[in-house]
């Protein structure tokens, strides 16, 4: 059974992280993706930290199952080959500085005329216009300036930047839905289109509500700790050996809540018989609710209120996750055995199609695994032209 991105093949020329996500999303799908990296040095993620046998398991971790290819754009022959490799693909992902591209002759305006079908996806911190587009970036940068941090975090605290690396993840997954719609165009048209993805842009994106409540009240968003600024309760509480989640998302929850805790007087309480109610007086509310949860252990109040049909859970480590049995039957953490490093876990593809069901290939591959594969079939390079140029630090 086919993948259903077989027959895409992507020229991927990202590094770090939004980048290489975007890519690897198409990787598991079933695209092709051609890895280009600087020779020797490789993409600068492959220095990050946890190792295995010498191998970085944080680029294990966002590269899986596309191809390496060592070439020094920077080198007037090098750039030829990429130029070259654009071509034959149908998907071209960069993560550059804006205007990087032209230097090396692989800019939008130069590769569409060469190849009218590709989409090009450009992925950088504020997008290819603008006053800060020259800037550069990374994910705590836009997490700041994008607002989300202003909003995350103690009430009354400082700043906190989110513990995952949304400024990133967040580009790389509407580059993705950029990219499958433009793709999906292109096949039909036979024109592509350069797609401009700015972190900025998505950060702005995800702010949703807070936008919203900004624009109608006039109120500038603040910091909330775990609390919902409009349904409560919808936060973390205190059970006697840890933390436990509620969202009672609506008034029917709520009165269902009370009876749980054995609290029904809440329920009847003026303060908090409707949500607005709730959520103006909250501050009341919270240290009631609070006293009410400290009676009992985490496992018996997810019991109580699983019953009770309350959503509800525990607050999990990451080892907690990884040792979750629901995480487990949706088979969300997988092995993948590196040539080198040797087995690898990290989190599976989450997409579970009814027809389709996603394959993960290969596990990231070695920095240049498949220079001569790939210049010989795409560009028919013959062995000694792969060795002429590796002569000369191209390759």
């Amino acid at each position: 059974m086919e993948n259903l991105l077989e027959g895409m093949r992507v020229l991927d020329l990202t590094r770090v992280l939004a980048g290489p996500y975007a890519s690897m999303i198409l990787a598991d799908l079933g695209a092709e993706v051609i890895k280009v990296e600087l020779p020797e040095k490789g993409d600068e993620s492959r220095d990050f930290g946890p190792f295995q046998n010498g191998e970085s398991a944080y680029f294990a971790s966002v590269n899986r199952g596309k191809k390496s290819v060592t070439i020094d754009l920077r080198k007037e022959a090098g750039a030829q080959l990429v130029q070259r490799l654009a071509l034959e693909c149908d998907v071209l992902i960069e993560n550059f500085r804006p205007g990087s591209m032209a230097r090396f002759g692989l800019d939008y305006e130069r590769i569409h005329k060469e190849n009218q079908r590709l989409v090009y996806a450009s992925i950088s911190g504020f997008g290819q216009t603008g006053p800060y587009a020259h800037r550069p970036a990374y994910d705590v940068i836009v997490q700041a300036m994008g607002g989300i941090a202003s909003i995350t975090g103690e009430s009354g605290g400082t700043p906190v930047r989110v513990g995952s690396s949304v400024g990133d993840l967040s580009a790389a997954l509407f580059g993705v839905v950029g990219i499958l719609a433009a793709w999906g165009r292109a096949k039909e048209s036979g024109q592509g289109q350069q797609i401009d993805i700015s972190m900025l842009d998505c950060q702005v994106a995800l702010l949703e509500n807070a936008i919203a409540r900004f624009y109608v009240n006039g109120d500038v968003p603040q910091p909330l700790g775990s609390r919902h600024p409009a349904i409560t309760p919808f936060q973390f509480f205190l059970a006697s050996d840890g933390y436990i989640v509620i969202a009672a998302g609506n008034d029917n929850l709520w009165q269902k809540l009370c009876s749980a805790l054995g609290r029904e007087e809440l329920a009847a309480d003026k303060r908090f018989v409707d949500n607005a109610s709730r959520t103006k007086n909250h501050a009341e509310l919270e240290p009631l609710l609070q006293s009410a949860f400290a009676e009992r252990s985490v496992v018996e109040w997810c019991d109580i209120l699983g019953v009770a049909g309350i959503p509800s859970g525990p607050i999990h480590s990451v080892a907690d996750v990884c040792a979750d049995e629901q995480v487990a039957a949706r088979q969300m953490i997988v092995e993948l055995v590196h040539p080198i490093a040797g087995r690898q876990t990290m989190p599976n593809s989450p997409f579970k199609f009814s027809q389709t069901p996603v394959r993960l290939r290969d596990s990231a591959p070695t920095l240049g695994q498949h220079t001569e594969d790939v210049l010989t079939s795409l560009l028919g390079l013959s062995t000694d032209e792969i060795a002429g140029l590796r002569a000369e630090d191209v390759l």
